[in-house]
């Protein structure tokens, strides 16, 4: 470490033990009326809580230093500024870290070990990093309120939720649709578009997909005029969702796509031309 490396580090210390020693984050909250000639003067923010069964990466601190500026910043204009750290303690990420620690997977395995007894590992496993995130956003000198934080698993934060949202629909403003949601079969769960985007998913994988021929009922006039002992005609079709052909209803062609005709004795298959080769070295594999 350089010189000047000593000293920043030693300056950072200094600060923050200062504004420890001195109260002075509670002080910039107290200082602040609520309420000035009867207008209100509080800003609120709204903190997306961070699950504490993992350490904070980079996106967490990030997005930790721009929800601090905002806050200091109202506050340098006046307004009091409560800011509660609370801590998510709902959803898959808690549910997975709990089916690894108890070595289960599973819904049928958390049946037969317990719903309760799982609930209760989820609630102690979720809470296990909180010394360490206190500590990395102290570090960052991001001022937050740990102390009157709040779980999303306190009842009265849940009954707040629900509350919420039976106003909104009260209102109309709750609707009820069809969309298409990401599955996942491990977790046998639907998955939110932020589950998608955990760190796993972004691993370079090679898709599951299948090539599936379907045998058309007459056989096409330009395929006999070029190759007159053709017998039988597939339309060659390829996907990377195959549980899907089950409900499958038809089969189109695209309008912007070129294709082109394989022959191999007195079969004729049609495909893609981006395709083409591909789907030779499958059909004439076995000659």
């Amino acid at each position: 470490m350089s010189q000047n490396q000593t000293i920043y580090a030693k300056i950072e210390v200094e600060i923050m033990d200062f504004w420890q020693k001195n109260n002075i984050f509670n002080k910039s909250v107290e200082t602040r009326e609520s309420e000035i000639d009867g207008k209100n003067n509080e800003y609120i923010f709204y903190d997306g809580p961070p699950f504490a069964n993992g350490l904070p990466h980079y996106g967490h601190l990030l997005t930790g230093y721009v929800k601090d500026i905002f806050a200091r910043y109202h506050t340098m204009k006046g307004q009091k500024v409560e800011r509660r750290f609370g801590w998510d303690c709902h959803g898959l990420p808690a549910e997975m870290e709990a089916e690894k620690e108890l070595n289960i997977n599973g819904r049928l395995a958390i049946s037969e070990y317990g719903i309760d007894k799982f609930n209760n590992q989820c609630r102690s496993s979720v809470m296990k990093y909180t010394s360490e995130w206190k500590n990395y956003v102290s570090r960052q000198a991001r001022w937050v309120d740990f102390d009157g934080g709040y779980k999303t698993m306190d009842t009265d934060y849940m009954e707040s939720v629900i509350w919420s949202f039976n106003e909104l629909y009260k209102k109309g403003l709750i609707y009820e649709d069809m969309r298409v949601m990401p599955y996942s079969w491990k977790c046998e769960t639907p998955l939110s578009n932020f589950e998608t985007k955990l760190d796993n998913s972004y691993r370079q994988k090679e898709s599951k997909s299948v090539y599936v021929k379907f045998e058309l009922e007459s056989l096409p006039e330009f395929v006999l005029n070029s190759y007159p002992q053709t017998k039988k005609v597939f339309i060659i079709a390829w996907t990377t969702t195959p549980w899907t052909l089950p409900s499958n209803l038809a089969l189109a062609v695209g309008k912007n796509i070129d294709y082109v005709v394989i022959v191999k004795q007195e079969e004729a298959y049609i495909c893609a031309k981006e395709m083409q080769e591909k789907i030779s070295q499958i059909i004439f594999a076995s000659l």
